[in-house]
């Protein structure tokens, strides 16, 4: 269908319509059990729409908007164990991943380096691959999930300039052994980066400890997501680094702005992302969002228990609110609970049933879905 410049604007209310239709064709967020974003705090959206014009891309025009980014990176560091925390607020793990890695290549100041990534790493690595012309060496993963640190080992070599471990996996919501990551980092005088996109919003609020966060020495930058379990709205990264060295790797040259040096990927930033996280932080609280956390976790425990009255095992046990279940016929039972309205998602290696329990799934609707995988399950054995 071709679309085409129109020579006459249409009213206000005729685009409202239009946009009320297209929106009508998006998924519903009741129905999703495959996303690891979720429905953004009604605090959130508020603070977002105060400051929707403002841009932390040149941030001496919005003094107030980067007052706030820098309390944001603050809190977070705070969370992260490192009160003396720099960083900025970025698109998402991607640009946060993407900057961590580029920060640790120049650093090194090579520029025909490598990484070593565990296997289950997020796919942002394959674009660091690409972009800054690193080899990413990806290390297998032991019975748990997690990644071996033994290939780790193996995998290092003088052209390594970046280690990285995972805090919440993406299919599986696994834990890497951050502490034993971080002894071969220092050993070899390498940079750790964690992702914990997801894992940053949730791992800080359970009752276990995994020693993944700056409280490990080894570990020099993080990348931790707001627009997921933080609910704040997409998009909302954090890219949050021990010290402020890193950060001045990364800067360029700003000659036309209010600034003489810009550290960020983006050059236009949003300063609306940051007020809409800052926002949401503040109402919420560690009580708030240890709330929001064990519900999904309840949640996460009640699916498990149904699963296996119907004869299913996780494929690990869940450390959050991530479940991957030992199904025959994943593909088939994913595309006939679609059929039924409910988006759910697979993994690669093993192949399962990936379930994400986020903030947006109610009781009610989770039990809906159970009957219906149930129903499911049972007709086709």
């Amino acid at each position: 269908m071709m679309h085409t410049f129109p020579e006459r604007g249409l009213s206000e209310e005729r685009v409202e319509d239009l946009l009320r239709e297209i929106r009508g064709r998006d998924c519903s967020y009741d129905h999703l059990l495959s996303t690891m974003c979720t429905r953004p705090h009604p605090v959130a959206v508020r603070a977002y729409s105060m400051f929707l014009e403002t841009n932390l891309g040149d941030p001496g025009l919005f003094p107030g908007t980067a007052e706030i980014e820098r309390r944001v990176v603050g809190i977070l560091g705070s969370l992260l164990g490192c009160s003396d925390a720099a960083g900025y607020i970025s698109t998402g793990g991607t640009e946060s991943n993407i900057q961590a890695i580029r920060a640790a290549r120049n650093s090194s100041g090579r520029r025909d380096g490598n990484i070593v990534v565990p296997r289950s790493a997020h796919f942002s690595f394959d674009k660091i691959a690409d972009l800054l012309n690193l080899e990413v060496r990806k290390a297998e993963l032991d019975d748990m999930l997690r990644v071996d640190v033994g290939d780790v080992e193996r995998l290092i070599d003088e052209r390594t300039v970046c280690l990285v471990g995972i805090a919440g996996t993406t299919e599986f919501g696994q834990v890497d052994p951050i502490k034993d990551l971080s002894e071969l980092a220092i050993e070899n005088g390498i940079p750790l980066h964690v992702d914990a996109a997801f894992g940053g919003f949730v791992l800080p609020f359970l009752d276990r400890n995994y020693h993944w966060d700056f409280r490990v020495d080894g570990v020099q930058s993080i990348t931790i997501d707001p627009h997921k379990m933080g609910m704040s709205p997409i998009p909302a990264g954090g890219l949050i680094f021990r010290s402020s060295d890193p950060v001045r790797r990364l800067e360029t040259e700003t000659y036309y702005l209010t600034v003489s040096r810009q550290a960020s990927l983006t050059g236009t930033r949003s300063g609306a992302a940051a007020a809409a996280t800052y926002a949401v932080i503040m109402h919420l609280g560690t009580d708030g969002y240890r709330r929001v956390v064990r519900r999904c976790m309840h949640m996460t425990e009640h699916l498990v228990s149904e699963a296996r009255a119907m004869g299913i095992e996780p494929v690990i046990e869940p450390v959050m609110n991530v479940v991957a279940l030992k199904i025959d016929d994943p593909p088939g039972i994913r595309r006939a609970l679609l059929e039924r309205g409910w988006h759910v998602s697979m993994t690669r290696e093993p192949k399962a049933l990936r379930l994400i329990l986020m903030p947006h799934m109610t009781e009610e609707n989770l039990d809906l879905f159970l009957d219906d995988m149930k129903d499911v399950i049972s007709r086709r054995s």
